[in-house]
């Protein structure tokens, strides 16, 4: 999908209600504004829902003051102004009042941006705006001064964040990314020490593999091929909703009879995929005109050593990734379920999935489906596609769980009597 040709007022009411339907804003809170190339600026009205917003609600405030519209605009305009004045490059503020964001501005202080390398990919600076009266000009002014400085984000004291960037979608990235670190940060200091990556570490993330691929032209597209794809693009549409990707972040491919597979594209708002934006590699080109995900190395070395191997899921889901990010083992002996369809969950340094993806790749076996790469992301598997997305609820599910029982006591693990009558009754293979 491509926002350029969605009008500002479509845009604002689509990305209001991604964000109050994935609850991060209430119906009074939160505000969205776009600049358009000729200087108006677009913004989210004064006192309307903000869960049943249509594109007749949107305020249209002119260069010159005038106000367009049905209702009054938001009472944050001042510093949605402010933003626009400092940083004429910015052509999108978001503004609201996610759980985990108000949680570090009411203790005044920015979320860790290294827990994850994508993070500070997205999110390169977050700084601290000082409070003042919610709608004051002395607001906008105080904002203001954080995006004169050249930062993106503001941390708004008592009041929750201000994002700016040069379109709607990418102020969107950046909300949801920052808030997925602040909920990471505070699930995290549930579990264990917390393992920050060091400053410039997400960069041995970078990859241009995927970019410099060959191409192949796919002459026809096989049912099975074509059934996969449907499939994919139902269950990442799913992931996204239930908070396993991000916008951009998630990658998952499935295995195809010749030996090809399908995989996510780099860069592609997970919200909105379509069937044909999947990539199809073979033989270690990539379809025509299309950009897998960073991850498609790893993901064919996977499938080269594993043929066994039907599905691939790369995610962060965030209680899982509060594992993945400190000193905490993750054990899945809690209920039957999760250990018949995890068992041994190793975590592997977060260096190796890049610099030796073949020694990660070799790490899965029968007993091992699934991977938690430290401070990076966690990897399942399966022999079909729904089997491995199986796994990747389950484990979170029980991350999940784990973390709840610290709240009511010690957790009592199945025992290794216990697990041998599982591997007995479910026909468990060992390696």
């Amino acid at each position: 999908m491509n926002i350029e040709y969605i009008h500002p007022a479509d845009q604002l009411v689509m990305f209001m209600q991604r964000i109050y339907d994935k609850g991060l804003t209430t119906t009074s809170g939160g505000n969205l504004s776009i600049m358009d190339n000729d200087g108006n600026v677009w913004i989210t009205p004064a006192s309307v829902d903000k869960g049943t917003l249509t594109r007749h609600d949107i305020i249209c405030v002119k260069p010159d003051g005038t106000i367009v519209g049905p209702h009054r605009p938001s009472s944050e305009l001042p510093f949605h102004l402010s933003v626009y004045k400092m940083r004429p490059d910015l052509k999108a503020v978001l503004h609201a009042h996610p759980p985990a964001l108000v949680a570090f501005s009411i203790v005044r202080r920015c979320p860790n941006l290294d827990l994850v390398p994508s993070v500070r990919k997205v999110c390169s600076d977050v700084q601290i705006a000082i409070y003042d009266v919610p709608g004051s000009d002395a607001l906008g002014e105080k904002v203001g001064r954080v995006f004169a400085d050249g930062c993106d984000i503001a941390i708004l004291e008592n009041h929750g964040v201000c994002i700016g960037a040069p379109d709607m979608f990418t102020a969107f990235q950046r909300f949801e990314t920052l808030n997925y670190t602040a909920t990471l940060e505070v699930l995290a200091k549930k579990v264990g020490a917390i393992h920050e990556l060091p400053k410039e570490a997400y960069r041995i993330s970078d990859t241009r593999f995927h970019t410099k691929m060959d191409d192949f032209v796919p002459h026809s597209h096989s049912s099975e091929e074509l059934a996969a794809r449907r499939d994919m693009i139902k269950l990442i549409r799913r992931s996204y909703k239930m908070g396993l990707f991000t916008a951009t972040h998630g990658t998952y491919s499935v295995r195809l009879a010749d030996g090809s597979f399908l995989i996510t594209p780099f860069n592609f708002d997970r919200a909105y995929l379509e069937e044909d934006d999947l990539v199809r590699v073979k033989a270690g080109m990539k379809e025509q005109g299309k950009i897998p995900s960073r991850a498609v190395s790893f993901h064919e070395k996977v499938y080269q050593k594993h043929p066994e191997i039907k599905a691939i899921l790369q995610a962060h889901p965030v209680h899982s990734m509060a594992f993945a990010i400190t000193d905490a083992t993750f054990d899945p002996r809690t209920i039957p379920e999760s250990y018949i369809l995890l068992r041994d969950v190793k975590k592997i340094p977060y260096e190796q999935v890049y610099l030796e993806p073949e020694l990660t790749a070799d790490a899965f076996s029968a007993s091992r489906p699934a991977l938690m790469i430290e401070n990076s992301c966690v990897v399942v598997t399966g022999e079909s596609l729904l089997q491995a997305f199986d796994r990747l609820e389950v484990m979170e599910a029980t991350a999940h769980s784990i973390i709840l029982s610290k709240e009511v006591g010690d957790i009592v693990h199945i025992t290794d009597d216990e697990v041998e009558d599982l591997k007995v009754a479910f026909h468990l293979k060992d390696d």
